[in-house]
């Protein structure tokens, strides 16, 4: 298509796309006290008021100006209609991007999402099933004789960011399989990495949970690190199964494969007949050559 027809039909399937969100936003505005109780549900909140919130026991949620439970509520809203009508927005952008890709291409596409969404979920469950021990833990940091006083947009932007760190940390393993079945790393390159990946694996968890105890960062690299060798043994056995189809796949570009340099025997040799180009030709007493050499 012209690239008019282009621009035209991505701002159909964005339209299609925004479209699908605001409705689910809207169906969720319905459902807002339940969503927001389902986020904020890992906080051990206070029962009996802000006079027994002493130390790190509890927390009192609360809102810190007057917009702020409208502006947290859309924030939800919003977040909800974006996660649940996923399935819509991405089918879109499939859609406009899949009639350029090769039939492998797609092929590959397809397992990379099919991997891709469990994996995300399951380090966004993860996270949600650790946060109730993390927030006890920040807590619990609290001298005596204080109160904690948290405000509800930014507990629900440190449980949002939690699930997200997760959630794409677990994607780590997926992409170093697509970077091998795309050729640019091996196997056996990934293998000796291993030292290196789980230090620094277990560095990410460190400065990525926010707790001080060491349960947040094992729980967040232990499962990675897994995870990693994992994708190692995929891609060793991609890496065999590439052998076998192909012995110099895993060669370098400037790297010659081995040859084959035993001399096969001559066969008979085939008499040519050539036209006449001198007179001791003419009876073809040359054996077919096209001068008198």
């Amino acid at each position: 298509m012209p690239l008019v027809d282009h621009l035209r039909e991505l701002r159909n399937r964005l339209a299609k796309g925004m479209l699908a969100i605001t409705v689910v936003s809207v169906v969720a505005a319905f459902y807002s006290q339940e969503l927001m109780n389902f986020l904020i549900d890992p906080v051990p909140r206070c029962t009996t008021g802000l006079g027994e919130s002493t130390g790190g026991t509890c927390a009192v949620i609360a809102y810190t100006d007057l917009l702020s439970p409208f502006t947290t509520t859309v924030k939800v809203c919003f977040m909800a209609g974006a996660v649940l009508s996923s399935p819509v927005w991405l089918y879109q952008l499939w859609a406009f991007v899949a009639p350029g890709l090769h039939k492998h291409e797609r092929k590959y596409t397809y397992w990379f999402v099919s991997a891709a969404v469990p994996l995300f979920l399951g380090g966004a469950w993860l996270a949600y099933t650790i946060l109730p021990i993390s927030m006890r833990v920040l807590l619990g940091i609290t001298p005596q004789g204080s109160a904690n006083i948290l405000p509800m947009d930014k507990v629900l932007d440190f449980i949002v960011r939690m699930i997200l760190i997760f959630g794409g940390a677990f994607e780590l393993p997926l992409v170093l399989v697509m970077l091998n079945f795309a050729g640019m790393v091996t196997g056996r390159r990934m293998v000796s990495w291993w030292r290196g990946v789980v230090m620094g694996v277990f560095v990410f968890g460190a400065v990525a949970t926010p707790t001080t105890d060491p349960f947040g960062m094992i729980a967040l690299a232990g499962p990675i690190v897994v995870l990693y060798f994992i994708a190692v043994g995929v891609a060793m056995l991609n890496d065999r199964r590439r052998q076998r189809a192909n012995p110099d796949a895993e060669l370098d570009d400037d790297e010659a494969s081995d040859l084959d340099l035993t001399p096969e025997p001559v066969g008979e040799v085939e008499r040519v007949s050539a036209r006449p180009a001198v007179p001791e030709q003419a009876n073809g007493s040359v054996n077919g050559y096209d001068d008198v050499t």
